[in-house]
C-alpha cells in the first residue's frame, strides 16, 4: 500500500457489463493505490467516467456526463473529472481537443497505473492523450500465436497485473483477482475473453477493444471464487464473443469445460453465460448449457437479422431457417428455456421484403426479449462506405413498427409463463410491503425484465425463492412463493 495521502475518487460507469468489469478492476488498481472509493462524484477529488463508444446515444450520453461532472469542478470537493474506456480509446486526442472539459482522455494502455495519472492530474499536470490505431494489430493474426504476446497489450476486465501492489485485493492463493466491488448486487459480471475476430460491417468494437484473447479457466475460476466470498451469488460471464472462448488456447470446448467448474464454486446459485453468435453455436455446448448444474437455461443470441441477403451484406452468416432450427434445438431440450437477441434494422440496402422477413421471423421465434435498434453509421466500419443507405424518418419508422411487434410478441411469451414453477433471485426488497424484485433464471440481468414477488414470508437480497408464475406485465412477472 502506497503511504501517500489518501484521495477520493468516484468511477462512474457508463454501457455494457463489460464496462462495469473493467470500472471494477480499476477500483480495484485505485483501492491498491491509497485511493478512497466513493459512490458520488461530487465526493470525489477526481470523477472518472468510464464511457461507452458503441453507438451514436451512448457517445452522447458518455460526453453529457463528463460535461455533467465537470459542472463541479470549484463548487465542491471535485478537482478533476478524467475520461477513460471505450469512446476514449476510440478517439483519443480527437476527443481530448473536442472536450477541454475533461481533465484528461486516458486510454486503455494507462489503467495500469492509472493512480499515478490521477495524482499527477491533481499535482497540476495535463497527460497527453494517445492516438488511437487498431487494436487487432498489436496481436498476431493466428489465434493460437496469441498467447505468447497477449500479457503485454492491455485488455481491461481480463485481471492483468501492473506496476502495482495488489495485494489487498488479491487472494492469498491462485491467480490474482484484480478487482474492487462498486455495488452490492447479489450478482456481477465476469469477463471470460476480450476483442472480436469478427468483422461485422457495422460494428467498430473489434478496432478498439482488439483481437479476440480468452482469459486463463483459472483465472475466471478465481475470480468467480473471490467474488462468492463477497456474497455474489450469481456469475454473468461476459465477453465480445463467448462462443469463441478457447480457440486461442487450442481447445474450441474450453467453455463447455469451464462451465461445470464454475458451478462447483462454493456459494454461487447461478452461471449465466452471454453474447453467443448463432454461426458459432456448438450442438455440444447447447447440451453442456442444459446439462450442467447451476447453469441457467438463458440463450443470448446475436441474431442481428433474418434475411440471408442481407446478413451477408452485414459480413454475418445465417437467416431465417438456421435460427429458427436453432432456437428448435434448444426448445426440443428445454422448452421453457429462455432465449433473448437483437436485431438491426434500417442497414444500408435493406429493402420492404428484409423488414417482413424479420418481423416473420420474429413471430415464428417467439423470443422473451428482444432488442431493436436503428442503423447509424459508425467511424472506420466497412457499412459507413456502403451504398443504398436510407433517410432516417425511413429508419425511424421500421424501428417502431418492429419495436411493437415485438412488445406483443414478447408480452404474449411472457403471459404464456403463467403457471410455471421457477426459482427466483432476489434483488431488492420494493417500497411496497411484502413485495420483493428479482429475476428468474430466464431473465439477463439489467436488459430482460424483472419479477415481483409477493410474500410474508422473511426474505432478503440473494435469497433464491422457489416459485410459481402468477402473472405477468409486458415482460414482467408475477410470482408468489410455492
Amino acid at each position: 500500500m502506497t503511504d501517500l495521502a489518501p484521495r477520493r475518487v468516484a468511477l462512474v460507469t457508463l454501457g455494457c457489463t463489460r464496462n462495469e468489469v473493467d470500472s471494477e478492476e480499476l477500483a480495484g488498481r485505485l483501492s491498491a493505490g491509497g485511493w478512497e472509493l466513493v459512490d458520488d462524484a461530487a465526493e470525489a477529488d477526481v470523477a472518472v467516467v468510464n464511457t461507452c463508444g458503441f453507438i451514436e446515444q451512448a457517445k452522447k450520453d458518455s460526453i453529457d456526463t463528463i460535461l455533467e461532472a465537470s459542472e463541479l469542478k470549484g463548487s465542491g470537493r471535485t478537482q478533476a473529472v478524467v475520461a477513460v474506456g471505450c469512446l476514449a480509446e476510440r478517439y483519443g486526442r480527437e476527443l481530448a481537443a473536442e472536450l477541454p472539459e475533461a481533465d484528461a482522455v486516458l486510454g486503455f494502455d494507462s489503467y495500469a497505473d492509472l493512480s499515478g495519472q490521477l495524482r499527477a492530474i491533481l499535482d497540476g499536470a495535463r497527460p497527453e492523450s494517445h492516438v488511437p490505431s487498431d487494436r487487432r494489430r498489436l496481436l498476431p493474426l493466428t489465434p493460437t500465436e496469441r498467447r505468447a504476446e497477449a500479457p503485454a497489450v492491455a485488455m481491461p476486465g481480463m485481471g492483468q497485473r501492473g506496476p502495482l501492489d495488489l495485494a489487498d485485493v488479491a487472494p492469498a492463493s491462485g491467480p490474482p483477482v484484480v478487482r474492487a466491488r462498486l455495488d452490492n448486487r447479489p450478482w456481477a459480471p465476469l469477463k471470460i475473453a476480450s476483442g472480436c475476430d469478427r468483422r461485422c460491417a457495422f460494428c467498430a468494437i473489434p478496432m478498439f477493444r482488439g483481437a479476440f484473447v480468452s482469459r486463463h479457466p483459472d483465472a475466471v475460476v478465481a475470480e468467480a471464487r473471490w467474488l462468492a466470498e463477497r456474497g455474489v451469488k450469481e456469475v454473468f460471464l461476459v465477453s465480445e464473443n463467448s462462443t469463441s472462448y478457447g480457440k486461442d488456447l487450442g481447445d474450441l470446448g474450453a467453455l463447455e469445460k469451464l462451465l461445470p467448474r464454475l458451478a462447483a464454486v462454493d456459494g454461487l446459485e447461478w452461471v449465466r453465460v452471454s453474447y453467443l453468435q448463432p454461426a458459432e453455436i456448438r450442438p455440444g455446448l447447447i447440451e453442456a448449457m442444459l446439462a450442467t448444474d447451476k447453469v441457467v437455461p438463458w440463450f443470448d443470441i446475436s441474431f442481428q437479422h433474418a434475411s440471408s441477403g442481407l446478413l451477408r451484406r452485414m459480413r454475418r452468416f445465417g437467416g431465417t431457417d438456421d435460427f429458427l432450427g436453432l432456437i428448435e434445438r434448444i426448445r426440443l431440450l428445454a422448452p421453457t428455456a429462455g432465449i433473448r437477441s437483437n436485431v438491426i434494422v434500417g442497414f444500408p440496402g435493406e429493402g420492404e421484403d428484409d423488414v417482413q422477413e424479420v418481423a416473420d421471423f420474429l413471430e415464428a421465434a417467439d423470443l422473451d426479449v428482444v432488442g431493436v435498434f436503428g442503423y447509424s453509421d459508425e467511424d472506420g466500419t466497412e457499412a459507413a462506405d456502403h451504398d443504398g443507405k436510407l433517410d432516417q424518418d425511413v429508419i425511424d419508422d421500421r424501428v417502431a413498427h418492429l419495436t411493437d411487434l415485438v412488445e406483443q410478441l414478447t408480452a404474449d411469451r411472457a403471459a404464456r409463463r403463467v403457471g410455471e414453477d421457477v426459482d427466483v433471485l432476489v434483488e431488492a426488497v420494493d417500497e411496497e410491503p411484502g413485495v420483493f424484485v428479482g429475476r428468474t433464471a430466464t431473465q439477463g440481468p439489467d436488459i430482460d425484465g424483472e419479477t415481483r414477488l409477493t410474500s410474508g414470508r422473511r426474505i432478503a437480497v440473494g435469497d433464491l425463492v422457489p416459485a410459481r408464475i402468477v402473472g405477468s406485465s409486458g415482460v414482467d412477472l408475477e410470482a408468489t412463493p410455492r
